[in-house]
């Protein structure tokens, strides 16, 4: 699928993996003008919302690709796809995920290897193909979403927390493997996000929304940062809860 507005791309494509999520749909909108932009989904048929939403920003032209993140074996054949139609991707950005469902995945193992497999193991495996491929053409930038439920897990949330946990230690070291390579990673850390993944749930304090994580995300990437903290309060505040006394700690709300 194809949409064209006026003007070219000056660069890569942007290729936002996860291309329904919110915080990704806002980022690509943000990075739009003048570009090529990527929407990669399941069912990219029905994309209709968040390419409508990109045109609008500005963005030169968006295509969707089928992009299932749980089928590893298929992460190399889209990212040859993509760079064979569009030309090697200026900026990648990782925004599939779940947040599953702590309360089953205590008691049901399938479900709770499915959360880690989604937000832990098809990461590592996008991140691998992509990294190789990045460094290929010495250049492009990858944008990770870790969290701060993974910079000390709870008890409330702890099957999603060790998979964001895991990430948070895979980006930062692939991130140092990258160092002088040409090709950069940004690790984002928000707090709770209002939105479609937390729909009805209580919002915890420090909360921020897509546009805010988005915004704050698109800052980091145009300054070279390689980590951020949505809101940025949260960075001084989880340092500070690593030092709380573990019977405390396994008393905290999600």
């Amino acid at each position: 699928m194809s949409n064209t507005t006026a003007g070219s791309a000056a660069t890569g494509p942007i290729v936002i993996f996860g291309g329904r999520s919110e915080i990704g749909t806002e980022i690509a909108a943000r990075l739009a003008p003048g570009r090529i932009v990527v929407l990669a989904a399941r069912r990219a048929e029905h994309l209709d919302g968040p390419v409508t939403q990109v045109l609008a920003a500005g963005a030169a032209a968006v295509h969707t690709v089928e992009f299932d993140a749980d089928a590893l074996e298929t992460h190399a054949a889209v990212l040859d796809s993509i760079t064979t139609t569009h030309g090697p991707i200026d900026v990648a950005v990782l925004a599939f995920g779940i947040l599953g469902d702590q309360s089953r995945a205590e008691t049901d193992p399938a479900h709770a290897v499915a959360v880690v497999h989604t937000d832990f193991v098809a990461q590592v495996g996008l991140l691998t193909v992509l990294a190789q491929r990045m460094r290929a053409h010495c250049s492009g930038r990858i944008v990770v979403f870790s969290s701060v439920a993974g910079w000390r897990v709870r008890r409330a949330n702890y099957v999603y927390g060790s998979a964001k946990a895991g990430l948070d230690g895979f980006a930062s070291g692939l991130a140092d493997a990258l160092h002088g390579s040409g090709v950069s990673l940004l690790v984002v850390r928000p707090g709770f996000v209002i939105g479609r993944m937390t729909e009805g749930m209580s919002p915890a304090p420090l909360s921020s929304t897509p546009p805010q994580v988005a915004g704050a995300t698109v800052r980091a990437l145009q300054r070279g940062r390689g980590e951020v903290w949505v809101p940025a309060v949260l960075r001084p505040v989880f340092f500070g809860m690593r030092l709380l006394p573990r019977a405390v700690w396994r008393r905290l709300p999600r």
